[in-house]
């Protein structure tokens, strides 16, 4: 399913890698009343598994208004992925899209190219690396980098539900059950980082979901660091 919109590109660049950047994150942008999500839907369920990967489903809201609003819908997974488009320039956004490393779109129906582009980011050097400890509701960050950013990062906590079932009773999947996996349920802003100096945050994480940290060039862009405490 497409969805058609105007915006604006954004593009940059990164100094020369070194450090290894951690699992590999896949971005699942799909809707509980997309039709030809559900495929894309299961396949996650086997990311997850991987701990070389870090699967993540954003459930957009665009699709609410053709029969089922999407309980895990937020307009702000929307907003991202249409900045992603902007980005590489596309003037339209679909469900079910995957983003992988913050750089590759893949329809995510097609799960031997999304295994490629895995592999393809699997092990990449960019110059980073992050860690996370955790003692109790508090998060420590910290990170280090032989080269410098010249945009600069954004530093982004990210927490996710590992699964939950949904009943569908109205729209194109009505009739069906579904078990979700690792559905993101916040996404926001933490700090930013250059690469000039190590990388030292504490966040409060109360509860017992996991826990992501994604260091990306702004737009968004690629990637740099990643961790997790599932």
């Amino acid at each position: 399913m497409r969805l058609v919109f105007a915006a604006f590109a954004s593009f940059m660049t990164v100094a020369m890698p070194a450090l290894a950047e951690g699992p590999v994150v896949v971005e699942l942008y799909t809707s509980q009343g997309c039709s030809s999500c559900p495929p894309a839907d299961a396949l996650m369920h086997d990311l997850a598994e991987r701990e070389d990967v870090i699967a993540l489903a954003l459930h957009v809201d665009y699709w609410d208004y053709i029969g089922w609003a999407d309980s895990f819908a937020d307009p702000a997974h929307t907003a991202r992925q249409q900045s992603y488009a902007a980005v590489a320039g596309q003037s339209s956004i679909f469900t079910p899209q995957m983003v992988i490393g913050g750089q590759d779109h893949v329809i995510g129906t097609k799960p031997m190219d999304v295994m490629d582009l895995i592999q393809a980011h699997t092990g990449r050097k960019t110059g980073a690396q992050i860690s996370l400890s955790r003692s109790g509701g508090q998060l420590q960050i910290t990170g280090q980098s032989n080269v410098t950013f010249s945009d600069g990062t954004i530093v982004q906590l990210v927490r996710f539900t590992p699964h939950e079932t949904v009943d569908i009773r109205r729209g194109e999947n009505a009739g069906n059950q579904f078990t979700y996996a690792n559905i993101v349920t916040m996404w926001r802003t933490i700090g930013e980082w250059d690469g000039r100096g190590a990388l030292n945050l504490s966040v409060d994480v109360p509860g017992p979901a996991p826990v992501v940290v994604i260091v990306q060039e702004p737009g968004p862009g690629a990637i740099i660091a990643t961790a997790v405490l599932r």
